[in-house]
């Protein structure tokens, strides 16, 4: 039975046609089963430049999480000339990561010596990664702590509305423009 894996991306560097390819090129590399709508979000750590387009894909597919981080992700990070910067909140052409694998709690090596864990942390902190992907899965329990995604959602849009007095995300398309 394949893997069932949901992959955050954002783009804030032409953004109008690097979101829409990632998801093309994911296309292209696997089985893809739904995209969520696109979102506009701030910045978050380094607020001085562009906003962000935020999106959510699951895919199907027989790779472990190395694999996808290595053949996949990093396809299209490559094809899409993303430039790793030493701030990992600098603007960026794509990023792409693997937010769930299954209902797995792990750790995967990206190809780079760093380990990285699944589920994605971004998915318990920040909005623009647990909104979309609770469109897709609204009643998924999150790995660790059991709690539907849709709820997650409302709970960390709710506390960044209470702190800022404002929604940090405004959709922009249901669907991927084409």
């Amino acid at each position: 039975m394949p893997n069932q894996v949901v992959i955050a991306l954002g783009s804030n560097i032409e953004k109008e046609k690097n979101l829409p390819r990632a998801i093309e090129l994911l296309r292209e590399m696997c089985a893809v089963t739904a995209v969520s709508p696109i979102y506009e979000t701030e910045p978050v750590g380094l607020l001085n430049q562009p906003n962000f387009w935020n999106t959510a894909v699951l895919i199907q597919t027989d790779l472990t999480a190395s694999q996808i981080k290595q053949q996949i992700i990093g396809t299209i990070e490559t094809r899409l000339q993303r430039v790793r910067l030493p701030d990992k909140n600098a603007p960026r052409t794509i990023d792409a990561d693997i937010v769930l694998f299954n209902d797995a709690v792990l750790e995967y090596d990206g190809g780079d010596g760093r380990s990285r864990p699944i589920p994605d942390p971004d998915l318990a902190k920040f909005p623009h990664v647990a909104v979309p992907v609770a469109d897709l899965l609204p009643n998924f329990p999150h790995p660790e702590t059991g709690e539907p995604l849709g709820q997650l959602a409302e709970r960390l849009m709710a506390e960044v509305v209470i702190e800022y007095g404002r929604s940090p995300l405004t959709a922009v398309a249901e669907n991927v423009p084409d």
